[in-house]
């Protein structure tokens, strides 16, 4: 795969067993982002945070989140920052605007629902607990993403049962593929 990746966890980052964590270890060349606080993720300290970690890349990186990582990337994308990036890969989007979302993190809302200004592909599960599947499809359509639906698989991570997720590094490759290629 001929991409500079740079992982973006959501809220608590990404654990030990988690698919991010478990890719990174396998391709230490991909970067991660780091921030000051996992525990209560602050919407505009966040954007930064991305902003400084995507100007480290050596070039236009794949973006590649999970959860509030993907409200990380729309709002990076409205926050007029100069720098580009290749594309992002978005995995079970967080609904921060539902009722069931906790409330100290309000600040993540409204979700922004602009077209991204760079190809982008939304990975779905039927049965999130964090995003109805109607939901995840509207963010999809809003952004401009490709949305690729793939059954019940809970809020694809480790305690849904994907560690490894091998059909998620499959997709990363396909769509790095056909970034690569435009």
């Amino acid at each position: 795969m001929k991409c500079d990746v740079l992982i973006l966890p959501g809220l608590w980052n990404s654990g030990p067993r988690h698919w991010q964590t478990l890719w990174h270890e396998r391709n230490p060349h991909w970067r991660r982002a780091a921030h000051r606080d996992w525990t209560n993720p602050h919407c505009d300290e966040w954007v930064a945070e991305l902003d400084a970690a995507i100007a480290d890349c050596q070039g236009a990186p794949i973006l590649v989140a999970h959860s509030l990582g993907c409200m990380l990337v729309a709002h990076w994308a409205l926050s007029g920052s100069p720098l580009k990036v290749a594309g992002a890969f978005l995995v079970a989007p967080s609904d921060v605007e539902a009722a069931t979302y906790p409330a100290d993190l309000n600040c993540w809302a409204p979700i922004p629902l602009q077209p991204l200004p760079f190809p982008s592909v939304v990975v779905a599960s039927a049965n999130d607990p964090f995003a109805s599947l109607d939901r995840t499809g509207a963010f999809a359509g809003a952004w401009g993403s490709r949305l690729v639906e793939i059954g019940d698989a809970g809020h694809l991570n480790a305690d849904s049962g994907h560690g490894d997720w091998p059909e998620g590094l499959r997709l990363l490759e396909q769509f790095c593929d056909e970034v690569s290629s435009t």
